[in-house]
């Protein structure tokens, strides 16, 4: 898109660093909190027979599906007739998530095959991961993220934030009480009680509590609370590294793309780890770390045991994109919508287990169950993919579906 060769370079690799260390720092996290969040379940001695394989699993058997890579021109070709036509004003550049819409796609096929045949589900397949890419960037468009995240032209095209629809008329409720209106930030809790809500004595406490709660020793519990003050304290240290790469090339693709369309100032659809860096993001995780745990264990329906998809970002960066950050609403909007998670977990148990046999994509024993507790846009994931049940007289799915849209008609206005 016109940038110098060195400069093209030189943000590509720091985009790669700022990625790769973010990814880093939620592996650290979760491989530190994980085990502390199964030793609280294991005390209680409640059983939970769904495996929780964590997103891992869901991109696995989702790559595994023979079709998956005809999702990349689908996805596309549907962005650049949309900027033809003038119905967005996203360029997506996070080719990394495809697997979102080839899971929701593999879904569809799963459950519509029984109805239609093999060749009509897949088509089907096909239609409704195109209306999810369509989705996707309409609410792009609504998400102008620049003040949340301090990075010029970026937005975020992840379906993680398909959660944030539903929750918006909830959000709108919230708003009217008045001690909840009020801005309620990082900034604002650190103005309030000073230093305990410095990242790293946050940090610190939080994981001195999961220690406790799973019962660790005084070592254990001290070096848990370390290794969550190390994250909390370097998750906005690495987010600066993705506002170094991503200035140079947003602007470049700005600059290029608004030549081509000079009627409109377009921007760059990215995966959300650029927004890591928001110390309110990681709160709403710690906080849904307790609350899924409390939930598995006295939800009714719930049968998956929440592990590897217990740091659960998700739902906090649903959160954080419809409160704008406000912290005390994010709490509750994620103690709301936590048994989604876990309910549309369970639901999709046994097609995600049937499919993880037939492609090879995971090795099971027989009759186990796996899952993940935290599935993207859970309830739209459900609906879109489950709609066609209604030939059983199951109506849920259509009806989230018309919510859906709905609510989306709503918080786009």
């Amino acid at each position: 898109v016109g940038m110098k060769l060195k400069d093209a370079i030189s943000a590509g690799i720091t985009l790669g660093v700022a990625f790769t260390g973010m990814s880093m720092l939620i592996g650290f996290m979760s491989d530190a909190i994980g085990p502390a969040a199964k030793a609280m379940l294991t005390h209680t001695g409640i059983n939970l027979p769904i495996v929780d394989g964590g997103w891992t699993t869901l991109s696995a058997i989702a790559w595994s599906w023979p079709y998956a890579f005809l999702m990349f021109p689908l996805m596309i070709g549907l962005n650049i007739l949309m900027l033809i036509i003038n119905k967005t004003k996203t360029f997506n550049a996070d080719l990394w998530n495809v697997w979102g819409k080839i899971f929701t796609g593999v879904a569809v096929a799963a459950v519509s095959k029984p109805y239609f045949g093999t060749a009509a589900s897949i088509a089907l397949a096909f239609i409704v991961a195109g209306i999810q890419i369509i989705f996707e960037l309409k609410m792009a468009d609504q998400y102008r993220i620049e003040k949340l995240s301090g990075i010029p032209g970026v937005t975020c095209t992840h379906k993680m934030g398909f959660t944030s629809i539903f929750m918006f008329p909830i959000d709108c409720i919230l708003k009217k009480i008045p001690a909840l209106n009020k801005r309620f930030d990082a900034a604002a809790l650190k103005d309030k009680i000073g230093i305990f809500a410095e990242s790293h004595v946050l940090g610190f406490i939080l994981g001195i509590i999961f220690g406790i709660l799973a019962r660790y020793s005084v070592a254990a519990t001290l070096t848990l609370g370390i290794q969550a003050s190390c994250a909390l304290t370097l998750f906005p240290v690495i987010s600066k590294y993705f506002m170094m790469a991503l200035e140079p090339i947003s602007s470049a693709i700005s600059a290029f793309m608004n030549k081509k369309f000079d009627d409109r100032t377009l921007v760059v659809g990215l995966d959300w780890p650029f927004m890591g860096g928001a110390n309110e993001i990681w709160l709403a995780v710690f906080w849904a770390i307790p609350v899924t745990l409390v939930f598995s264990m006295f939800l009714p329906g719930n049968e998956i045991l929440p592990f590897a998809g217990i740091v659960n970002n998700a739902i906090a960066v649903a959160a954080f994109l419809v409160t704008g950050g406000n912290i005390i609403r994010m709490l509750i909007l994620v103690t709301l919508f936590a048994p989604a998670y876990l309910w549309v977990g369970t639901i999709m148990a046994p097609f995600i287990s049937d499919l993880a046999r037939s492609t090879g994509a995971v090795a099971l024993k027989a009759g186990e169950l796996i899952s993940c507790s935290s599935i993207d846009g859970p309830i739209q994931t459900y609906a879109f993919s489950h709609v066609f049940k209604i030939m059983d007289g199951n109506f849920l799915p259509l009806v989230l579906c018309v919510i859906f849209v709905v609510c989306f008609i709503a918080l786009y206005k």
